[in-house]
């Protein structure tokens, strides 16, 4: 039996899609989950549709559920995080705020105004969930699902103390669409993915032993639904030769060419679902969410409408990878971990996301080199963002935030300096409450903690959570396309 603490488990439509992803695995069917939230009425809701899941089906597995956080972590082997620090409230802001000053968001969870201000504020979390780790289960792997993924990581790795891997699915889907563009099974297109999370590109595509590379943008160009709903994607493939992970909509506002004038913006989304661009379309969906989880709760409840079979388990990386730690059976997913010399002409100790093996040995890297030259540039602007807006978090450095703000693609595609510094104050004003590294609070002192046993060593499970340095004679190579995990099924 091993122990999961999921952090933010009030997220009642992910926590129930991740337990189950888990207890698919039968090895794994005698699970302790410890739910957590601070929203009382979110953790009775996804506590008892949890629970009735697995009584349902007969399983051994058991819930408990707190809203103290030390009482969850105490003695887990992995940590699930998924917190949203400052809710739909905060979320509000980051997009409003911007938008009066022209800065057009559809997510604002990554980068952006509204990723830099999201980052600031769960930082702080973060940095007391480790300290927690430390103290309460040094030898637990974090998993983390909080965004913004690249800067949360790069702030836990100088900061936490911990053993932590990023996760998330945008390479799964966009694989998907791939193959359909290709109009060849999914199975067999062997991918590569390589750059930052958001920001990943499909460096590799092979059908047979056969490089499909060259034939994506007339697949993509003559395919009747994604012509129609990923116009950026498709431009930015056209211009260069790569196609990226994330949607439309994410993608449109990480880059300063397609959402800078607003009569042109039509052009460059997808109106037909929130991810195809829609101004502030992620907040408009959570707010849709929140509703239509309150009003199909009593159904879920009652057996009226069924949500989640045993078995039917999804693409998330999370229980893929504690099932290849607990069995030693071999998965290979694209996972956020720091740049140790594995994409050469991306800054060194910068969160990358790139493919990984895990097995009963641990988590090991692939080897890739040199991303083609303007994905890396796109990568650059960005990481140089999450730099400052990490050294900012940790330090309570206002003129350093307002900097990254600067620095910001976007931003900088439609504010002058002036703006930048106005509409950062604003956001400052509305978050404080939640920024208390800028508000006197000192959350960091400059040292990197002890992390439990060491990075380096094997803990009480034999599992090594180490990432070691890696050349080009190095474990794998360009990313080493071997059928031998999940994430290709």
């Amino acid at each position: 039996m091993i122990k999961i603490a999921m952090i933010g488990a009030g997220s009642v439509g992910f926590t129930r899609r991740l337990m189950m992803d888990i207890l698919a695995v039968p090895e794994l069917q005698d699970t302790e989950f410890h739910f957590m939230d601070i929203n009382p009425e979110n953790l009775v809701m996804v506590t008892n549709l949890c629970q009735q899941m697995i009584k349902k089906n007969n399983l051994p597995a058991k819930i408990y559920s707190t809203t103290n956080q030390r009482a969850a972590l105490t003695d887990a082997d992995y940590v699930i995080c998924t917190v949203r620090v400052g809710g739909l409230d905060a979320f509000k802001h980051d997009i409003n705020i911007p938008l009066k000053y022209g800065v057009d968001q559809c997510v604002g969870d990554t980068l952006g105004p509204g990723g830099i201000f999201f980052g600031l504020r769960t930082i702080p979390v973060l940095l007391e969930l480790a300290k927690n780790m430390r103290e309460l289960c040094p030898d637990a792997l974090l998993l983390n699902y909080s965004n913004p993924m690249a800067i949360n990581m790069w702030a836990l790795r100088r900061a936490g103390g911990i053993r932590a891997v990023g996760l998330c699915h945008g390479v799964q889907g966009g694989h998907s669409q791939i193959a359909a563009a290709l109009g060849l099974p999914k199975k067999e297109v062997d991918i590569t993915c390589a750059g930052i999370n958001h920001q990943t590109w499909y460096i590799q595509a092979d059908y047979k032993g056969k490089d499909m590379l060259p034939y994506l943008l007339e697949g993509f160009q003559k395919h009747p639904d994604l012509s129609e709903i990923e116009p950026c994607r498709i431009d930015v493939l056209k211009r260069f030769g790569y196609y990226s992970t994330e949607s439309n909509g994410h993608l449109s506002e990480y880059l300063p060419w397609y959402r800078k004038r607003p009569a042109e913006i039509d052009k460059w989304i997808y109106k037909g679902k929130w991810i195809g661009g829609q101004t502030a379309g992620y907040l408009i969906h959570c707010q849709e969410k929140t509703d239509e989880y309150r009003e199909m709760y009593p159904k879920w409840l009652n057996g009226e409408v069924d949500y989640i079979k045993l078995g039917e388990r999804s693409e998330e990386h999370g229980s893929y990878i504690i099932e290849a730690l607990e069995t030693g059976r071999t998965y290979r997913g694209h996972l956020n971990i720091e740049n140790k010399n594995l994409i050469t002409n991306l800054q060194t100790g910068s969160t990358i996301e790139i493919p990984c093996y895990v097995d009963g040995n641990g988590i090991i890297p692939t080897y890739i080199g040199d991303l083609p030259m303007p994905c890396a540039a796109t990568c650059r602007a960005s990481i140089s963002v999450q730099e400052m807006a990490v050294e900012a978090a940790l330090t309570g450095n206002r003129e350093l935030v307002k900097q990254a703000v600067l620095h910001d693609p976007l931003t900088a595609a439609v504010c002058n300096t002036e703006e930048v510094w106005q509409m950062c104050d604003e956001l400052f004003d509305a978050h404080k409450d939640l920024l208390p590294q800028f508000n006197g609070k000192k959350i960091y002192n400059g040292e990197i903690p002890q992390r439990g046993d060491g990075l380096n060593k094997l803990n009480k499970k034999k599992h090594s959570w180490a990432l070691p340095d890696f050349t080009e004679s190095g474990f794998r190579q360009k990313g080493d396309k071997l059928h031998v995990g999940h994430e290709d099924n």
